[in-house]
């Protein structure tokens, strides 16, 4: 019976810190820091599609494992539990493509898989956003290809050879 107690005393104790510790988010420098990781997700992500549209099979396997490595630590908040559950599972599916991209050197294989990035990516991309950005959904009319970009300007990153400015903005952020 002693243990129990103390055993709740220690579970309150830790619901109590953990309470504190998120009402403790809303200092400025918290939230400094939380864009600082917003921006950080957002280029490693926008660094990534750039090796595919020149083509550098090492630039992706670099800029994979970074944007893997930044999304890491990222924190979502304000979420209910289900869209919690969600945010985390999308993110988690954004690391083992990443991962994937990584561990290979094809760049027609890194292509093909940095398509289902891009879809999970464009479900996350608010969350991931900095305030003072704007990123844009564009799409291959060809093959139904997507991929986020912070410019309107099309640069395909799945075919930069042959159709390098196919493609149109199809939602922004």
């Amino acid at each position: 019976m002693k243990k129990l107690v103390i055993l709740t005393f220690i579970f309150l104790g830790t619901f109590a810190q953990a309470q504190v510790t998120s009402k403790e988010e809303v200092t400025p420098d918290l939230v400094e820091k939380r864009e600082a990781q917003k921006k950080e997700i957002t280029k490693k992500y926008l660094a990534l599609k750039n090796s595919l549209i020149v083509s550098d099979s090492l630039g992706v396997v670099k800029n994979a494992d970074a944007l893997k490595n930044s999304l890491k630590n990222f924190k979502f908040k304000k979420l209910t539990l289900e869209q919690m559950n969600a945010a985390t599972t999308t993110r988690t599916a954004i690391m083992n493509f990443a991962a994937e991209m990584a561990s290979i050197k094809n760049i027609n294989k890194q292509r093909k898989i940095f398509e289902s990035l891009s879809v999970k990516y464009w479900d996350l991309a608010a969350k991931f956003k900095a305030a003072d950005a704007t990123l844009y959904l564009q799409v291959c009319p060809m093959t139904g290809a997507v991929w986020t970009s912070d410019s309107k300007e099309i640069k395909n990153p799945y075919y930069p050879k042959n159709m390098l400015t196919c493609g149109e903005v199809k939602a922004s952020l």
